[in-house]
């Protein structure tokens, strides 16, 4: 396959507008500008995440740079610009009177915490991880190639179960396994459950707490996930009733699972059928597939909303390489229901229905 490609120069040639309007052309400067400095924002939101800035700045009262360096061992010179930055984002208050910053409640809720619905930690980690694939994704429009799951900086694994967390932590056990047909009570029983990419194992381990009469199996091809998924059981107290083992959706072992689920990964896969057709056989005769999949339009301009860009942006720059680079069927992180139906017929299960959808996830069931 080439590898030659057209000179950069050649794409930035001067474009000489046959018609120009010079307010709309203002208000699209308008977005981009808004668009960078969220962009600048936003990196320097996961620095205030990960030395704590955030967190010494909850419950504290109004602070100058001077008491916030101090609460966190930083250099003043740095943390009053990003106080700066980070109260004009609107992610920290000034108070002009003062002259000092606050953290409010609201703000301390979604950056702070990791089991509230509103937590948006996860999301920063996971937006500053898909800019720094941008070089190789870049190659990869031009190749036709992919790029593999476990090839992206570590703040998408981490980010990836600080964004879907806390969502589980409020739906799973709650709404989404009762909604699906006789599900609970089989694990209120005891019952043997496969999650098929599961991560940092953050669903595994919930259900697990959950259902403590049943038996989880955690899969995952990234080694380094599964290692995570491990430490977090025992530090959970689940160990006895989980296990975590490196496998794909496509080898993954065991039969006679009573529950095999699909917690945002099932549009990652290169071969998602095949996976499907690989857990009908490996399904109890009365067993149930559970698929959570992104929110997502029937229709392409239903995703034109924040939840769309985000999730159209994550396709080209995770789903949809990892797909590529390991088989031949690219779903899209924006598959539209019929695409998830046809997919489950694919593989073999001819029962399908959408049964619940929250702002970030469709839930669906699935049935030989």
């Amino acid at each position: 396959m080439s590898t030659n490609f057209p000179d950069p120069s050649s794409t930035r040639q001067s474009y000489v507008p046959t018609a120009f309007d010079a307010e709309k052309a203002g208000m699209f400067l308008h977005k981009v500008v808004t668009d960078c400095a969220a962009t600048v924002s936003l990196t320097l939101a996961v620095i205030g995440d990960q030395l704590g800035l955030y967190r010494a700045m909850a419950g504290a009262g109004p602070l100058t740079s001077t008491e916030l360096a101090h609460r966190t061992a930083t250099h003043e010179r740095y943390v009053r610009e990003w106080l700066i930055n980070q109260a004009a984002a609107g992610y920290i208050a000034y108070d002009p009177d003062s002259a000092k910053f606050f953290l409010p409640e609201e703000q301390a809720v979604a950056l702070l915490n990791e089991e509230n619905p509103f937590y948006v930690g996860g999301a920063l980690m996971i937006a500053l991880a898909m800019t720094k694939a941008e070089p190789r994704i870049r190659e990869i429009f031009q190749t036709g190639q992919g790029m593999r799951w476990g090839e992206h900086d570590s703040y998408m694994f981490e980010g990836c179960e600080r964004l879907f967390r806390p969502g589980y932590l409020a739906n799973l056990t709650q709404n989404w396994i009762p909604a699906l047909e006789g599900v609970q009570a089989k694990l209120e029983r005891g019952a043997k459950i496969a999650d098929i990419g599961c991560g940092y194992g953050a669903s595994t381990i919930i259900m697990a707490k959950a259902y403590p009469k049943s038996r989880f199996f955690g899969f995952d091809a990234h080694s380094g996930s599964v290692d995570h998924a491990r430490a977090l059981a025992v530090e959970a107290g689940v160990e006895d009733r989980v296990t975590f083992e490196v496998a794909t959706g496509l080898d993954y072992p065991g039969k006679g699972y009573d529950l095999v689920t699909y917690f945002d990964c099932l549009h990652d896969m290169g071969n998602p059928s095949g996976s499907i057709r690989h857990t009908r056989e490996a399904l109890a005769p009365d067993g149930t597939v559970m698929l959570v999949e992104p929110a997502a339009g029937a229709r392409i301009e239903d995703n034109f909303n924040p939840i769309g860009q985000f999730y159209s942006g994550a396709s080209v720059l995770v789903c949809t390489p990892n797909a590529v680079a390991t088989g031949n069927e690219a779903m899209g992180t924006l598959a539209t229901d019929d695409t998830e139906r046809i997919v489950a017929e694919k593989g073999g299960l001819t029962r399908f229905r959408r049964v619940l959808e929250t702002p970030l996830n469709r839930i669906f069931e699935a049935r030989i």
